[in-house]
């Protein structure tokens, strides 16, 4: 099982998606459970494109950290 990091912003309609390792793999949804949702989604989805036209999948490789600053 591989894990890809999903990146999750707010929208002025809900929440959007993407995923660093994926270029191009993105979703949207009203909440964000809805968002996780369909961008889980559309990462099998993605990845199963990719191994039809034979290309490789790629290797999760990014990660997320938080650095704290003086407010």
């Amino acid at each position: 099982m591989k894990k890809y990091l999903i990146v999750i912003e707010p929208t002025q309609t809900g929440f959007s998606a993407y995923s660093p390792d994926l270029p191009g793999c993105v979703s949207t949804g009203q909440t964000r459970e809805e968002v996780e949702h369909n961008m889980k989604d559309a990462i099998a989805f993605h990845l199963d494109g990719l191994r039809m036209e034979g290309l490789t999948v790629p290797e999760p490789q990014t990660y997320s950290s938080y650095v704290e600053l003086p407010a």
